[in-house]
């Protein structure tokens, strides 16, 4: 019985345009999450309001229909992060509260450079036998986004936390006075493993040093082209963008972010962080212009990005 032969290996590009067309096509972004990405990354800064039908013409580039655009939409109105404004038969779409808070988290994560120094100090958050199980399992799923682990039994740890958003994440749960924060350091003269040890045994990092390995590999040729004579135009320099961002934000979101010292010698996420810092830099004024031209009228200029956005990874200049 004959066998359906495997797809030939995709050949490497030598252009900008061949290597955005491959990324498309190699691995489609999921549709609701590519526009959590742009109203992120390219929204959140000039406003955070975008009408519809610019928002469907700025994901049409990434093969995204119109219909899929607007399914995405309403699922994320859905789930709070977006509202909707009618001004006549013109629909726009706006960050609500709880979205722009869950924007600004995620903003920490990705544009902040990694944790490099530490003091040996891990915070400890304990919950008591008589805490009710469900405010246990809420409080370890909000924590783990924070990269917080389970130590033990009703314990969690993380060496170097957000503490704001920490004290942000008990008063939201309303368990602020139910838990005990604590602050630990190894004692001296006790010869205890190291803490190596314990980042290797409570928090899984394999499956993340790959995702970074994957990145470096399919953005490491993107920086190359880029340094080059070869320029891209404002089209292709918010498709470049925005397909990275998206690609290390799914890294990134998943990262504990433990101190680089104790993280294995051969970690893989300061290297990301590098190269994307760099991506972005070379990127985002041409990206920029397209977004004004896409977005802003004569009449109604797109509007200014707010002063955070050129602190992403350390500071960028356009």
């Amino acid at each position: 019985m004959p066998t359906k032969s495997s797809s030939p290996a995709a050949v490497p590009c030598q252009n900008l345009g061949c290597w955005i067309a491959q990324a498309i096509e190699t691995e489609p972004p999921r549709s609701k999450s590519l526009v959590v990405t742009v109203l992120g990354d390219s929204i959140a800064p000039h406003g955070g309001e975008i009408w519809l039908g610019n928002l469907i013409a700025l994901m049409e580039p990434f093969k995204l229909s119109d219909r899929l655009v607007r399914t995405s939409v309403f699922r994320l109105a859905e789930e709070g992060w977006i509202e909707s404004r009618r001004e006549g038969r013109r629909a726009s779409y706006a960050l609500t509260t709880s979205g722009r808070k869950r924007f600004e988290h995620a903003h920490k994560r990705i544009y902040t450079p990694p944790v490099q120094t530490w003091n040996g100090r891990w915070t400890l958050v304990l919950s008591p036998r008589n805490s009710g199980e469900f405010d246990r399992v809420e409080l370890r799923r909000e924590l783990a986004w924070q990269g917080f682990a389970v130590v033990g039994q009703g314990l969690l740890a993380h060496p170097a936390p957000d503490r704001a958003a920490l004290k942000e994440i008990l008063v939201s749960l309303d368990l602020l006075d139910k838990v005990f924060v604590l602050e630990a350091t190894e004692l001296p003269g006790f010869g205890a493993r190291p803490a190596q040890d314990l980042v290797s045994q409570c928090w899984n990092l394999d499956g993340l040093a790959q995702t970074y390995r994957s990145f470096l590999a399919q953005f490491e040729p993107m920086l190359a082209a880029l340094r080059g004579k070869q320029a891209p135009d404002a089209l292709e320099a918010f498709q470049v963008r925005t397909l990275l961002i998206h690609a290390f934000r799914r890294a990134i979101l998943h990262d504990p972010q433990l101190p680089a010292e104790i993280l294995p010698a051969d970690w893989p996420g300061g290297r990301a962080y590098d190269l994307c810092r760099e991506l972005y830099a070379l990127s985002s004024r041409q990206a920029e212009v397209y977004l004004a031209s896409m977005l802003g009228t004569r009449k109604e200029p797109l509007p200014p990005a707010e002063a955070y956005f050129f602190k992403r990874f350390g500071g960028i200049s356009l």
